[in-house]
């Protein structure tokens, strides 16, 4: 989408850089009489309830929280420490989930939150927001410099949150990671209902909240970054057989997996299929001190990959049960592939003139499955009960059914 903003969509030259909250960072609330005096904070508060979360992706196996911040105008902020109160957030979860939450990237926090018995009736996600009032740099800092003329600190949303006590700074950090958001979520309001696009975001926001969790996909090992180098059904094998034992370890330890084992290793090892262990330490990563420890694991999982029967072996080319990538289209039906280029030509208009970026008007995967085998009848109102039947939203539906009807119509033709 071309940018069509002007210095609204621009970072402020003279931005205020805020380095600590405005009320000083909170003390974090790790036992139930902290608990209770944050809680009934928390309720004396009125509207909406930002909330954020930390966890220590890239360092632990499980996606949890390990700390939940929240404000609420009237209440402050309150910084909570889940795995001190573990079992004891019964009183956090009678306040929280009865109001609205304001969230920046709501699918990010959701599930954790999820599991710990958190769920809103409602929420705001500043971040879709900001993608339908048409912003292309939607991250929180760069909004809240946008929008409100503030910058926030950075430098600590990478960190392992699961270190305890945690460091100063990095609380300072996750308590203005919430300080501006209620504000910014006003700001946003405005401007989608000055635009008329609050009833789609309200949509939108409804469809987060009621996405189920991701299903797990069937052969997750298929996504080693840089499984594309691999040809062979036995190299393929020896990278399946690493990847499930590299998961089964870290998720034993709850450690992130590349830490036990980079896919870079495991694909190295297929490569060069080494036949000894002093073979497989010689590779690059296997003959640190960590990997030396462990190299006995990997070669005995490479051996028994090596001996599998043929019919045992992992296909070279990975299941799949929707439309193969558009990019093999043109050969393998070049009817189709007539069909979404029309399709995209379509949705790329839509999205100049309404300022919402071409994935959020449609699920790009919708949109192939349509192209792909579209239906026997591709009037309007036949693309509009289809797309409602794979989930696209009503504000979708409304849009982007007559001119896909009119591109998939004109290429049928």
């Amino acid at each position: 989408m071309n940018d069509t903003r002007s210095a609204a969509d621009q970072p402020s030259t003279d931005a205020i850089l805020l380095r600590q909250p405005r009320d000083g960072v909170p003390d974090v609330v790790e036992d139930e009489e902290a608990l209770a005096r944050a809680c009934a904070a928390l309720a004396g508060g009125t509207g909406a309830i930002a909330v954020d979360t930390e966890r220590a992706s890239g360092y632990r196996y499980w996606p949890k929280a390990y700390l939940i911040q929240l404000r609420r105008d009237g209440a402050g902020t309150h910084l909570i420490d889940p795995i001190a109160l573990a079992g004891k957030l019964e009183p956090l979860r009678a306040v929280l989930n009865d109001c609205e939450w304001v969230l920046h990237a709501a699918s990010q926090d959701l599930p954790c939150l999820t599991e710990l018995g958190l769920r809103p009736p409602k929420l705001f996600d500043t971040e879709l927001a900001a993608r339908l009032a048409g912003y292309q740099r939607v991250g929180l800092g760069t909004m809240v410099e946008q929008l409100l003329g503030y910058r926030l600190e950075k430098g600590h949303g990478a960190a392992d949150w699961s270190t305890r006590p945690l460091p100063q700074a990095w609380l300072s950090y996750a308590a203005l990671d919430v300080e501006l958001l209620l504000p910014l979520r006003d700001k946003l309001a405005t401007e989608l209902a000055g635009q008329g696009k609050l009833d789609w975001a309200e949509q939108e926001f409804a469809a987060v909240l009621a996405a189920p969790p991701p299903a797990p996909h069937p052969e997750p090992w298929r996504r080693t970054s840089g499984i594309h180098k691999i040809r062979s059904p036995r190299a393929l094998a020896v990278v399946r057989a690493l990847w499930q034992a590299r998961d089964e370890l870290a998720r034993n330890r709850d450690r992130a997996p590349n830490r036990i084992l980079p896919d870079k290793a495991i694909v190295a090892a297929a490569l060069s299929n080494p036949r000894t262990v002093d073979e497989l330490r010689a590779l690059d990563v296997f003959g640190g001190k960590r990997q030396r420890s462990l190299s006995t694991l990997w070669m005995r999982h490479i051996e028994q990959a090596r001996r599998l029967p043929p019919d045992e072996l992992p296909n070279p080319s990975q299941p799949s049960e929707g439309p193969p990538p558009p990019s093999r289209w043109a050969d393998r039906h070049p009817e189709a592939a007539a069909r979404l280029t029309a399709a995209r030509s379509a949705l790329a208009e839509l999205s100049e003139q309404h300022r919402v970026p071409v994935e959020n008007l449609l699920l790009p995967e919708l949109v192939r499955r349509l192209c792909w085998e579209p239906p026997a009848e591709t009037d309007a109102d036949s693309i509009a009960r289809l797309l409602t039947g794979w989930g696209a939203r009503p504000w979708q539906v409304e849009l982007t059914a007559l001119p896909l009807s009119r591109a998939l119509r004109a290429k049928t033709d």
